[in-house]
Parts: C-alpha cells; sequence; structure tokens
C-alpha cells in the first residue's frame, strides 16, 4: 500500500533544497505565491509597493485596450507559466513555474485553464529591491533560454525602462533604455507603441 502524501499547508514544511515539479506546485495548499525555476523555489518576498501596482496598472491598462478583440492576450500576476524548455509538458515533467507581473502571449494553444503552457512572446518585469538579483540575472536568462522574444525591465525609483530582444544566437540584445518621456515602441506588437509618461503616471 502506497503511504499517504502529507498535505503541505505551510511553505515551512517544504526543503528549500530540494527539487520540485508543476505536480508538486499544484499539490501545495499554501496562500504564498512562489514560482519554481529548474526545480527550485524562489519565494516572493513581500507584497509589491504602491509603485510596482501603479505601474502594472498602467501597463495592463494599455495592452487591454490595444489588444481588444486581437488574437494576443496579456496577463498580469498572478498567473502561472509553464516553461517547458528541456522537458516534457505533462506536470510531473514541468520544472519551471514563474509569474511574470505581466505577459503578452499571441498563440492562444498555449492558454488553458491553468495559465499558459510554454514561453510568452512578451514578458515585463517590475523591479523591487528584493527581486532585482531574480529578475535581472536568473529570470533574464531564463527567459532568453525559453525563446521569451521581448523582456523588459521596469525599475519605478529610476523611472527606466530597459527593453531587450533575443537574438538569432538566443541571447538578449538592449535596444534600449527609456529614461524621460518619449515614445517606447514594442518589437512584439509593431503597431504599439506606448508613452513613458503614461506607464509612470502616479508614480511619485
Amino acid at each position: 500500500m502506497t503511504p499517504t502524501r502529507p498535505v503541505i499547508t505551510d511553505i515551512s514544511q517544504l526543503d528549500l533544497s530540494q527539487s520540485y515539479t508543476y505536480a508538486d506546485y499544484l499539490s501545495w495548499k499554501f496562500s504564498e505565491y512562489v514560482e519554481l525555476i529548474r526545480g527550485k523555489i524562489f519565494r516572493k518576498m513581500s507584497a509589491p509597493v504602491s509603485a510596482h501596482q501603479i505601474i502594472s496598472g498602467n501597463l495592463s491598462g494599455e495592452l487591454y485596450v490595444h489588444l481588444k478583440r486581437k488574437q494576443c492576450r496579456a496577463f498580469a500576476a498572478p498567473f502561472d507559466v509553464r516553461l517547458l524548455r528541456s522537458s516534457g509538458n505533462g506536470d510531473a515533467q514541468i520544472r519551471t513555474v514563474v509569474q511574470p507581473d505581466l505577459c503578452v502571449v499571441c498563440d492562444p494553444a498555449k492558454i488553458d485553464a491553468r495559465g499558459c503552457l510554454g514561453a510568452p512572446d512578451w514578458i515585463i518585469e517590475i523591479i523591487l529591491p528584493s527581486t532585482a538579483c531574480l529578475d535581472t540575472a536568473t529570470k533574464f536568462d531564463l527567459y532568453a533560454e525559453n525563446d521569451v522574444t521581448e523582456y523588459w525591465l521596469v525599475f519605478p525609483l529610476d523611472k527606466i525602462i530597459q527593453a531587450f530582444v533575443r537574438s538569432e544566437q538566443g541571447e538578449y540584445v538592449l535596444v534600449n533604455s527609456y529614461e524621460q518621456s518619449g515614445p517606447i515602441p514594442s518589437h512584439t506588437l509593431s503597431e504599439l507603441t506606448l508613452e513613458w509618461a503614461d506607464i509612470f503616471d502616479g508614480v511619485d
């Protein structure tokens, strides 16, 4: 008789040095948001600050209006993105589940009831001091490895946006760093140009 696995109701019950899968992730019953990257648990260290929420709302609003009645769709966290490079797509095979602040997915086949299965076309992460290393290093490499075409890093404190596009060699190339009022074009959505001032509207 197979022993019953204990129900995980608190992250403290997990061994953070161990490797886990999406099947494990689905079985956890705690409310804390975590991500899996190559099987390792990464905790959301703190609740988003107001500037983070304002920028996320501004970007979400702009993307929603632009993408209405179009094939591409925008999603805001919490939204599970299961990345499949070097793994199968079964729950017990998937070892990476992230929750980007915002992402745009243009292939409807990747969207299911549990989120996105496969790489989004465009990911935007809003950088906080507690997430800077994760977003600018670990996820930077992860997203390039998994064929995310466009990656934006938004820095609320400095009001800077760095836009990267994946090259044919599989590495991100900095397209531009936007630090003042003016247009910011999207590589993924060629007909979309956002305004720096609109993105940071309401951020002191």
